[in-house]
C-alpha cells in the first residue's frame, strides 16, 4: 500500500499534468527552463573530428549545466532528421537577472544562437560550413574537416570571422551583445 506522502506526490503530479493533457495537441507544450546565476566558462579550443561520411552535419559543442556546475558537451557529426534542415546551436543568454539556456534545434534555416562563435562554420550568425543543393549536402572545406576521398560534395568559400571571442554567452557583463535579426527570429518559429 502507498504511503500518504507518495500518494500526495502522485496527486500533485497528476494535477499538474491535467492542464497540459487537456489542451489541444498544438498547444500542449512542456518546457524545462534552466537558469543559472553565473556565466558559463569561455568556449574551449578544440579540433573538429573528420566528417564520417556524406550527409552528416556538424553540431557544435556547448556548455550544459547540472547541480555540479557547468560541463562541456562536445560537438559531434550527426545525420539530420530530414533532408534540407540545418542545426541552430544551443546558447546561453542573460535574461531577467540570470543566464538562461536556449536549446539547439533543427529547421530549414539557422536561427539566432546568441552571436556566439562556435567555429567550424558557426561564426555567430548563420552557418558557413555547408549548404543543401538538390537534396544533397555540400561541405565548405574552408571551415569543415572533410576527407575529400570519401566525401565528394565539397566547395571552398573563404569565411571571414568577425567575432574572435571565446565568450560562451549573450548579454550581461562581458557577454556578446548580439540581437536576433527578423530572419533569425522567424527561423526560431
Amino acid at each position: 500500500m502507498s504511503s500518504p506522502r507518495s500518494l500526495s506526490k502522485l496527486l500533485i503530479a497528476t494535477a499538474l499534468a491535467l492542464p497540459i493533457a487537456a489542451l489541444p495537441p498544438a498547444q500542449a507544450n512542456a518546457a524545462v527552463v534552466i537558469s543559472v546565476g553565473f556565466a558559463p566558462p569561455a568556449l574551449p579550443v578544440y579540433a573538429q573530428p573528420i566528417c564520417p561520411g556524406p550527409g552528416y552535419l556538424w553540431t557544435p559543442g556547448y556548455w550544459a549545466y547540472s547541480p555540479d556546475g557547468y560541463y562541456w558537451v562536445p560537438g559531434v557529426w550527426v545525420q539530420p532528421p530530414t533532408v534540407g534542415v540545418l542545426w541552430t546551436p544551443a546558447w546561453w543568454g542573460w535574461e531577467g537577472g540570470a543566464y538562461v539556456f536556449h536549446a539547439g534545434y533543427w529547421g530549414p534555416h539557422v536561427g539566432f544562437y546568441g552571436g556566439i562563435n562556435y567555429g567550424f562554420g558557426y561564426g555567430g550568425v548563420g552557418f558557413a560550413g555547408g549548404e543543401w543543393r538538390g537534396g544533397a549536402f555540400f561541405y565548405n572545406r574552408s571551415v569543415a574537416n572533410i576527407d575529400v576521398v570519401h566525401v565528394t560534395n565539397v566547395y571552398v568559400r573563404n569565411v571571414r570571422v568577425v567575432n574572435h571571442s571565446t565568450v560562451a554567452f549573450n548579454g550581461g557583463a562581458g557577454g556578446i551583445q548580439a540581437r536576433p535579426t527578423s530572419f533569425e527570429t522567424a527561423a526560431m518559429h
